[in-house]
C-alpha cells in the first residue's frame, strides 16, 4: 500500500490559506484590494476584537452577478489575470490582487457571506463556512441602481483552533490592521476610507490628493516638512514626499515604498534611503517619507510571496540608483531649507505650565513661569557689531546679520522674524560641501603602498571585487585579482590614512555581496571629509565681524543642505514674528 495521499480539498484549502491569511490584517488587505480592484470610490472596514469575530469590508465598486460570486470562492479563480495569445500572462499583473485564493482561503478558516449587486441586476449572497459553500441567494443589500459588494468575515480561524491561538492581543491585531488601511490608503488617495473598531471611528479618510492624504496619515508635520520627488530613468519612475533631514525618526517606521500601487516592504528601500541620507543623519536617525514606483509589469515580479509584501525587480541596482539619485536632488533642491518643527520645539521650550500655587499674573496668563533669580548664572555674552543699516529682505532669506551671541550663535534679521545660527555646525556644513564637490571632480587622491597588500577571498567574492575594480578605483582603492582565492590591494585613498586594509576589503565584499555597490568605502571617505571639515570650520567661541557673520548667511543660503550639520541637528532656528509676539501675549 502506497504511503502517498492526496490531501483533501479542505486540508489543501487551510494550508493556503496559512499562507495568505496568517492574521486579522492579511484578511482585510485581501478584501480592500478587492474592492480597490473593483472601481471603488469609497471604502467602509469594521472590525471586532482585533478582528477575531469581525471584518467587515464594504464598497461602491462595479458588483459581481450571482455567476460570479460563485466562481469567486473557487481556489485559483480570478478575473485580474489577462490572457496573452490564448494563454494567462503571469508578467503583466496590474490589480492588486491576482491569486485568486484569497476568499476560498478565508471561507475554508472563517464564516464568509458576500453580498454583492452589480448597476444591473439583482443582489445576491454568497456563503461559505469552512470550507463548505451555500447559495447563491437573493439578498437584500443594496437598492436599485446601485452597486457594491458586502464581505463579511465572522469567528476568523474557528475552523483552524491551532492559529486562533496563535493571535496576539486584540489591541496589537488592532493596530496591525490600522497600520494595514493606511497604507493601502496612501496607495489610493482618490479613494475614501473609512475604519471602525469595536464600534468606534477610528479613521476617517476622505479623497484627497497625495500630499493631502500622506499628511492626513503621517502627521500634518510631516507634510509641511516634506520635498517632492520626481524622477524618471529608462521608464522607471518614482514619485512621492521625502521629509527634511531635520524631520528624522528614531526607527524607519515612518518609511514606505509602493510598486504600480502596491504598498510592499523590501529591503531596497532601506538600503537606497541609507545611501541617499547618509550624509544628513546620525547612523540611529532615520528620515520619513513615502515614494512611488510605476513601472512595466513585466520589470517586476509581484508573485514573489503568498501576502503579495515582496517584489523583485528585474535590475534592482537601476530602482536602488534611481531612489539614491532623486533624494539626493530633491534635497539639494530645498537649499538651506530646514524643518519648520525646529522652531516649534524652540518656542514649547519657552512655554512651561505655571504652578497651581502661583499667583495670575500677565506672565502666567501666557504660560511663562516666573524664573526666580539666580546668582550663579552665566553672564550673557552679547556683542553688537556696528553694522550699516542695511533692511533684510525677502532675497535674502536667513537675513542680516545683528549680534553675536558667547561667540557662538549669530542673530539675524529676517524680513519677519529672527534666525539664530549655530556657528561652528553651520560653516562646518559649508566646508563639507565643498570637500564633497572637490571629491566629485577631482577625484580621490591616492597613496601606494610600499608593500601591496595580499587579502584572501572566496573566489566568488574575488570574481565580484573584480567585477567592481573600476569603481572602486576613482574611490582611490585599486585591487587586482591575485589568484582565484584572494586579490592585491595596490593603492588606497589618501585621505583615510593609517587603514585596516585587510577590514576594509573584506567589509567591501560582504557589502558588494548584498546590495551591488561598494557603499562602505564611499561612507568612509565621507565620513573622513567630515571629520576633516568639523576641524577646518570656525570653533564656537570665536568672533565674527558684521562681514563675516553676513557672509555665513550668504554661503548658507546658496549652499545645499546647509539647513542641517552633518549629523542630521539643526544649523539655524528660524522665529517668526507672530510667534515671538505670541510669546509676549500680543497675540
Amino acid at each position: 500500500m502506497s504511503r502517498i495521499r492526496r490531501l483533501s480539498e479542505g486540508t489543501v484549502n487551510r494550508i493556503a490559506a496559512g499562507e495568505v491569511v496568517e492574521r486579522p490584517a492579511a484578511a482585510i488587505k485581501e478584501l480592500v484590494e478587492n474592492a480597490m480592484d473593483a472601481g471603488a470610490t469609497r471604502i467602509a472596514i469594521a472590525t471586532s476584537n482585533g478582528g477575531a469575530d469581525l471584518l467587515l469590508v464594504e464598497d461602491d465598486g462595479i458588483g459581481m452577478s450571482a455567476e460570479e460570486l460563485v466562481l469567486a470562492v473557487l481556489r485559483h479563480a480570478t478575473s485580474k489575470l489577462p490572457v496573452l495569445g490564448g494563454e494567462d500572462d503571469l508578467s503583466h499583473i496590474v490589480t492588486m490582487g491576482f491569486r485568486g485564493e484569497a476568499l476560498p482561503s478565508i471561507g475554508a478558516v472563517a464564516r464568509l457571506a458576500i453580498a454583492s449587486r452589480t448597476a444591473t441586476g439583482d443582489a445576491a449572497e454568497i456563503r461559505v463556512e469552512g470550507g463548505a459553500v451555500s447559495g447563491p441567494s437573493p439578498a437584500g443589500f443594496l437598492g436599485r441602481g446601485q452597486h457594491g459588494t458586502r464581505a463579511e468575515v465572522r469567528e476568523l480561524f474557528y475552523a483552524t483552533p491551532a492559529r486562533l491561538k496563535f493571535l496576539k492581543s486584540a489591541r496589537s491585531e488592532d493596530l496591525a490592521i490600522t497600520d494595514m488601511v493606511k497604507r493601502l490608503a496612501m496607495a489610493r488617495p482618490q479613494i475614501g476610507f473609512t475604519l471602525t473598531m469595536n464600534g468606534r471611528a477610528s479613521l476617517d479618510l476622505p479623497p484627497a490628493d497625495r500630499l493631502g492624504r500622506l499628511a492626513k496619515i503621517m502627521g500634518r508635520e510631516f507634510g509641511d516638512n516634506a520635498v517632492k520627488i520626481d524622477s524618471v530613468r529608462e521608464g522607471v519612475t518614482l514619485t512621492g514626499y521625502a521629509g527634511l533631514p531635520t524631520y528624522n525618526r528614531a526607527n524607519a517606521a515612518m518609511q514606505f515604498l509602493f510598486v504600480n500601487g502596491r504598498p510592499v516592504r523590501d529591503k531596497l528601500l532601506v538600503g537606497a534611503v541609507r545611501g541617499a541620507y547618509a550624509d544628513f543623519l546620525a547612523r540611529d536617525r532615520h528620515p520619513a517619507l513615502a515614494l512611488f514606483v510605476e513601472c512595466d509589469p513585466a520589470f517586476v515580479d509581484v508573485n514573489v510571496h503568498p501576502a503579495k509584501t515582496e517584489v523583485r525587480f528585474r535590475d534592482a541596482g537601476l530602482v536602488r540608483g534611481l531612489i539614491v539619485g532623486a533624494l539626493k536632488h530633491a534635497l539639494s533642491e530645498a537649499g538651506h531649507r530646514a524643518s519648520n518643527t525646529v522652531a516649534g520645539a524652540a518656542l514649547a521650550a519657552f512655554s512651561r505650565e505655571p504652578s497651581p500655587f502661583q499667583s495670575p499674573n500677565i506672565f502666567s496668563a501666557i504660560g511663562v513661569r516666573e524664573a526666580a533669580p539666580s546668582y550663579n548664572a552665566v553672564p550673557l555674552s552679547v556683542r553688537m557689531e556696528e553694522v550699516p543699516a542695511i533692511e533684510p529682505s525677502a532675497e535674502q532669506p536667513l537675513g542680516v546679520a545683528r549680534a553675536q551671541l558667547h561667540e557662538t550663535y549669530v542673530v539675524a534679521q529676517t524680513a519677519d522674524g529672527i534666525v539664530i545660527v549655530d556657528q561652528h555646525a553651520a560653516h562646518e556644513r559649508l566646508v563639507y560641501e565643498r570637500m564633497k564637490a572637490a571629491l566629485a571632480h577631482g577625484g580621490i587622491v591616492r597613496q601606494p603602498l610600499l608593500i601591496p597588500e595580499v587579502v584572501d577571498l572566496d573566489p566568488a567574492e574575488v570574481t565580484r571585487m573584480g567585477s567592481r575594480a573600476s569603481e572602486l578605483a576613482e574611490l582611490g582603492l585599486v585591487i587586482e585579482a591575485f589568484g582565484p582565492d584572494a586579490v592585491v590591494v595596490r593603492e588606497v585613498p589618501a585621505m583615510l590614512g593609517k587603514l585596516d586594509v585587510k577590514g576594509l576589503v573584506r567589509d567591501l565584499a560582504d557589502e558588494i555581496a548584498e546590495t551591488g555597490n561598494a557603499l562602505a568605502l564611499k561612507e568612509k571617505l565621507e565620513e573622513v571629509a567630515g571629520t576633516l571639515a568639523c576641524h577646518m570650520s570656525v570653533r564656537a567661541g570665536r568672533r565674527l565681524n558684521a562681514e563675516e557673520m553676513n557672509q555665513l548667511l550668504r554661503e548658507m543660503e546658496a549652499t545645499p543642505h546647509s539647513g542641517q550639520c552633518n549629523h542630521g541637528r539643526p544649523t539655524y532656528v528660524e522665529l517668526k514674528l507672530s510667534d515671538i509676539e505670541k510669546l509676549f501675549g500680543r497675540r
